[in-house]
């Protein structure tokens, strides 16, 4: 059988066996795609240290054809992104960012755009504070490259929240922290996501309310 190769973010670790663990990661080509880590959680394997929360890597994989969870064959880091680790809210953040991908995407679709604003706003994590506002904004990107961007008319706030809405969308992530939008442009804002979020995804993702305040 012939190894695919990827790049990609591991957005969930979890055990199968004594010896082997489920990845699951966002990749621009494959979407969201799941692996198997055969002999993993041996301390002698090729794949020790290699597998974490938000690891970026380049790794191979074999396709399964009795199911959706396929063989990983080798794996090459690329960014490990310690600090998270080490950080309450970062990894807050994080936890709602997977849930919310994992809500309003559907699984081996490739996503190029959702990954790299995805790939942005991890990196974004590992600068200064972390605000909700960077939160929000991930919402936003999502939304609108998956064509389900919010209309803000019916938005109370108006005019300021629809401009917000753009300046999350259009400003860099390492300039985030500069923006400066009134608190109460931000609280509509989030309440206007939370309706969007609602109707498209039928609940909520978990995390939400911990992430954003």
């Amino acid at each position: 059988m012939i190894a695919e190769r990827a790049s990609g973010i591991i957005l969930r670790v979890r055990p199968l066996t004594d010896s082997s663990l489920i990845i699951h990661w966002l990749s621009p080509d494959f979407g969201r795609i799941g692996t198997v880590a055969k002999g993993a959680r041996n301390a002698k394997s090729p794949f020790a240290g290699k597998l974490d929360l938000a690891f970026e890597a380049e790794f191979g994989f074999v396709r399964s054809t009795r199911s959706d969870l396929h063989t990983l064959r080798e794996v090459m880091i690329v960014a490990l992104h310690a600090g998270l680790r080490g950080d309450y809210t970062r990894l807050t953040h994080w936890a709602y960012a997977v849930a919310l991908i994992e809500a309003l995407t559907e699984t081996e679709t490739p996503l190029p755009e959702v990954y790299a604003e995805v790939r942005g706003f991890l990196r974004h994590l590992a600068g200064p504070p972390p605000q909700p506002r960077s939160v929000l904004a991930l919402e936003v990107r999502l939304l609108s490259v998956l064509g389900l961007e919010p209309a803000v008319e019916s938005a109370r706030g108006g005019t300021a929240v629809g401009e917000l809405l753009r300046s999350l969308i259009d400003t860099e992530w390492d300039e985030l922290p500069t923006l400066r939008p009134p608190a109460a442009a931000v609280r509509s804002l989030k309440a206007h996501l939370e309706r969007s979020l609602l109707d498209h995804c039928g609940r909520l993702p978990k995390g939400r309310a911990a992430a954003v305040g």
